[in-house]
């Protein structure tokens, strides 16, 4: 059985489990954390609120059974970036104009929307792990950019150059991998107070700007980069051969011969299904295999290095620092998870 309950509703049982000792507050400021009312389920809500009304929204969280969650939004409705690392809800809008007013949003992707004065419907289903990361920004957040605003898509243009909010909803089909790295960066943000708000700040802006990117791609060139199904299953197996030989990768003009591509659709295609060239895709991969080595912390510093196929261990700690905001030796002794 759904349980239908209105966002007044919501916070009047959030405010009730907050006088019952229940809800959690975080210590700082610039961040809450609330849990969800055990009549629902168990789970949080994490939210911090950045520079200029810029604010990252993590939920963490479990139903008990079904849940329809009725929200009825003002006009000053900031622009809603949403990424789904797990589960999924159906969406209706019967108030919204010109966008489709009954959808689904779906683990692994990601959206960007605005919805001032739109009547708005979340179904989530009980018994799933919820995880999802939301940025919001107020619109005048970007008019602080001295700079025009010719480079983004029509929509946000007019929304920032008039500074009223706009009803759209737009998915971007899955996430990257270069989202999902950053997703994990916030999830697992190692610092605290300004470094933290920084880092986290930083963080959100790189999420906009991919989505900005993927939204400004012309139709020609989105035409141009369409591939068919053998070519992805090509991509897929030019994907394990680079885990296979990590520590002795082929070059490109042998990886593209080996899986059947010429070494144009090989760079294009890497990009466009895994959101990184071929030779960062392989680094990530490396620098993910070394984490999980370094959590050991039975092994080197260097040996780590030539595990994953780097000569150099100096190189090595640079290039996890610049992936992971943090050196290997301090991941190594714990002080980032």
């Amino acid at each position: 059985m759904t349980v239908s309950v209105s966002q007044q509703a919501y916070t009047d049982l959030v405010e009730e489990a907050q006088h019952n000792g229940e809800i959690i507050h975080h210590q700082t400021d610039s961040e809450r954390i609330y849990r969800l009312p055990k009549c629902f389920g168990r789970g949080v809500d994490r939210i911090t609120e950045l520079r200029n009304g810029l604010i990252i929204h993590i939920r963490q969280a479990q139903l008990r059974q079904p849940l329809r969650l009725e929200q009825q939004h003002e006009s000053s409705f900031p622009l809603t970036a949403k990424f789904y690392l797990s589960s999924c809800s159906r969406v209706t809008t019967p108030s919204a104009i010109g966008i489709n007013n009954d959808y689904e949003e779906t683990h692994g992707y990601n959206y960007l929307y605005c919805l001032p004065n739109v009547l708005e419907y979340e179904e989530w289903r009980a018994e799933e792990q919820i995880q999802l990361v939301m940025i919001y920004a107020d619109i005048d957040y970007f008019r602080l950019f001295n700079s025009d605003y010719e480079s983004l898509p029509e929509i946000l243009r007019q929304m920032i150059e008039t500074g009223s909010p706009t009803q759209f909803h737009q998915s971007f089909g899955k996430s990257t991998i270069a989202m999902q790295e950053i997703l994990k960066q916030i999830l697992c943000c190692p610092y605290q107070g300004i470094i933290r708000q920084m880092y986290l700040e930083a963080k959100a802006l790189e999420l906009l700007i991919l989505q900005f990117t993927n939204w400004t791609e012309t139709p020609h060139q989105s035409a141009a980069a369409k591939l068919r199904k053998d070519d992805i299953e090509r991509l897929d197996a030019a994907k394990d051969i680079l885990i296979r030989t990590m520590n002795n990768p082929p070059t490109l003009l042998e990886l593209a011969r080996q899986v059947g591509l010429n070494e144009r659709k090989l760079k294009q295609g890497f990009r466009q299904v895994f959101g990184t060239t071929v030779f960062g895709y392989l680094q990530d991969y490396r620098l993910q295999q070394a984490q999980q080595l370094l959590k050991k912390r039975d092994m080197s510093i260097a040996r780590v290095a030539t595990a994953i196929g780097y000569t150099n261990p100096e190189a090595f700690s640079v290039a996890f620092r610049r992936k992971f905001a943090v050196g290997p030796k301090a991941y190594q002794m714990g002080k980032n998870y």
